[in-house]
């Protein structure tokens, strides 16, 4: 998760009036705590803490929002609020039992989204890799018109290997997407000067719901070879 998608999930209600479930991050690991939500959820005593890296301030036992969203801070905590996060953590874990949905990567550890990589990057990422220290999953590359995704960021279940999208995995998808086609060929061919107006369309609007419906960080542009 970046800190984006997870202040996705705050419990509230989306914009087809269903309830989201509640995640909060405790030091990086991202936690489940629907089954809890008159507690965490909207109206709650810790509603406060939904959809946020919450680490530091269960380990303060404090409310102030400055708290919030600062992994790093967990690192400097003194020797009984450590002791009190991983009490927290233990709780979670092995008291509550609450599924632990994944790792919170902060923004500062993403790669920079103006970086130039080719397609050859592209391929070095395809979920296949060993995944770089403090992330939960390999990254896994889609490149979307002129933009590169790591869509492992809520995406493994589709972009994953095994999965039904993994021959996007590693790949500049854009005239596949642009014209709605599996085809191995067309996956294989970036090239989409010959795309039809319609089919343009359809991959600006791949671009919109990969950077906002989805949320998935961009890492990176395409550079043209």
């Amino acid at each position: 998760f970046t800190i984006k998608q997870l202040a996705h999930y705050d419990g509230k209600k989306d914009e087809d009036d269903e309830e989201k479930p509640v995640y909060l991050s405790l030091n990086g690991i991202v936690f489940d705590v629907s089954d809890g939500r008159n507690f965490y959820g909207p109206g709650g005593p810790y509603e406060l803490f939904a959809g946020h890296e919450c680490g530091v301030a269960l380990a303060k036992m404090s409310f102030e929002t400055k708290f919030l969203d600062d992994i790093d801070a967990c690192k400097d905590l003194n020797p009984g609020e450590k002791m009190e996060l991983e009490n927290w953590i233990d709780k979670f874990t092995n008291y509550r039992c609450y599924p632990v949905k994944g790792r919170l990567i902060p923004d500062q550890l993403l790669p920079k989204s103006d970086r130039i990589l080719t397609l050859d990057d592209l391929a070095n990422h395809t979920g296949s890799e060993d995944p770089p220290q403090t992330y939960a999953v390999s990254p896994i590359y889609v490149g979307v018109a002129d933009k590169v995704f790591d869509v492992s960021f809520g995406g493994v279940d589709f972009y994953a290997p095994g999965c039904p999208y993994f021959l996007f995995a590693g790949k500049d998808a854009s005239r596949a997407l642009g014209k709605m086609t599996l085809s191995p060929e067309d996956v294989a061919n970036p090239n989409c000067d010959d795309l039809t107006d319609k089919e343009k369309e359809v991959l600006n609007h791949w671009v919109k719901t990969f950077e906002e419906r989805k949320a998935y960080p961009i890492v990176g542009r395409l550079g043209k070879e």
